[in-house]
């Protein structure tokens, strides 16, 4: 037996010393080396860029019909004491060393004065630098050193299931953040906005949490938190779709700030024509998305290029079109000026027109979905 107990023993040890050494790695506390699943680091780095932005605006109340009594009127305050300031709360993220913050339109909206604390708990009195109600977006300028500006994204690449966090100021706590994923991407169709490209997340978003940050799990920008999508519901009236929450992407976010910070407004490009999706046979009898022309502006870019009334797009730039939605979005960030080449199939036949393209003009109502 003896010659079979130290082998044993020798080859018991040797094992508990692979086990210790290369398969249980375990720190002195008993933990496992490997860190645990954390985003602190993110939430690090992007935290000193969501600022809390507070607004107030003076409210004159409804005027009584007894007050236009002259009687009544004589016992009425005087209309600067039947003023009241009406207050309102959001988030914001620094974009620029020089001060620039995105938020939302809708945060400061008829706002007469803009707060801005920053997460160092300094505060700011902020200046409209311009807003874009098409995409509900707004940028704000802020005059303090050592400013820092928040790591921009690609939300181009983002990915349904992608780890995401929401930085912002709900309900007044101040900052606070929520983790989720990507739920969908190019969400629409809710006609709050006439650009509506969202990103969809199960991030927790509340009142406050407008205009603040969606990050990446390494504090890069994706997006502006916007909204929460609720319905009610017709049996017993009471609100669904908890966990859909909204935001703006950052592609677009920052097209809209560079243009409101170089010409205060954005300058949008534009076709003069009316589209509406089909299916369009391909030739290897598999279906593609396709846009059938079904009006044309006159002396437009579209109508100078030669596109007519019952042309069928299949190509932009030589990528397949996708929905019209997404087509004239990608036509609004285009400059003035630029050539975009249009694929149109007419009578069977297929072809290639070159349209430059106009400006749409602010003064006349936004472009419905399909339109541009």
């Amino acid at each position: 037996m003896k010659f079979l107990t130290w082998p044993a023993i020798a080859g018991l040890l040797a094992a508990l010393l692979i086990l210790d050494r290369w398969v249980l790695p375990v720190t002195p506390g008993g933990n496992p080396r490997q860190e645990p699943i954390s985003y602190a680091q993110a939430v690090h780095t992007a935290t000193p860029s969501v600022v809390n932005i507070y607004t107030a605006k003076l409210v004159n109340p409804r005027r009584s019909s007894l007050l236009e009594n002259r009687y009544f009127r004589r016992f009425s305050p005087p209309e600067s004491q039947r003023q009241r300031i009406e207050r309102s709360l959001g988030s914001g993220v620094i974009m620029t060393r020089q001060g620039h913050i995105l938020t939302n339109n809708h945060v400061i909206s008829g706002a007469d004065a803009i707060q801005v604390l920053l997460q160092d708990g300094r505060s700011a009195s902020a200046v409209v630098v311009g807003t874009d109600s098409a995409t509900d977006l707004a940028v704000l300028r802020i005059d303090l050193p050592d400013l820092q500006p928040i790591e921009q994204g690609n939300s181009n690449t983002a990915r349904v299931g992608d780890v995401v966090l929401a930085i912002g100021n709900p309900l007044g706590f101040g900052h606070s953040v929520t983790q989720g994923i990507v739920s969908a991407l190019g969400r629409y169709g809710l006609q709050l906005n006439t650009y509506e490209d969202y990103i969809q997340t199960d991030a927790t978003i509340h009142p406050g949490n407008s205009g603040g940050a969606l990050i990446d799990t390494r504090g890069r920008l994706l997006g502006i938190n916007t909204l929460i999508y609720t319905a009610a519901s017709q049996s017993q009236n009471t609100a669904t779709g908890i966990g859909i929450s909204l935001a703006i992407p950052v592609n677009l976010a920052i097209f809209v700030m560079q243009d409101l910070i170089d010409y205060g407004e954005v300058i949008r490009g534009w076709l003069g024509v009316s589209v509406e999706p089909i299916g369009a046979a391909q030739t290897n009898g598999t279906r593609q998305q396709a846009l059938a022309v079904v009006a044309v502006a006159d002396n437009s870019p579209a109508q100078k290029a030669g596109i007519q009334l019952g042309d069928i797009i299949t190509h932009i730039d030589g990528e397949p079109v996708q929905d019209g939605r997404l087509t004239m979005h990608r036509i609004a960030m285009l400059r003035p000026g630029d050539t975009v080449a249009i694929t149109v199939r007419r009578n069977l036949q297929s072809f290639e027109l070159r349209a430059v393209v106009g400006i749409l003009r602010q003064s006349v109502s936004a472009p419905l979905p399909g339109e541009n």
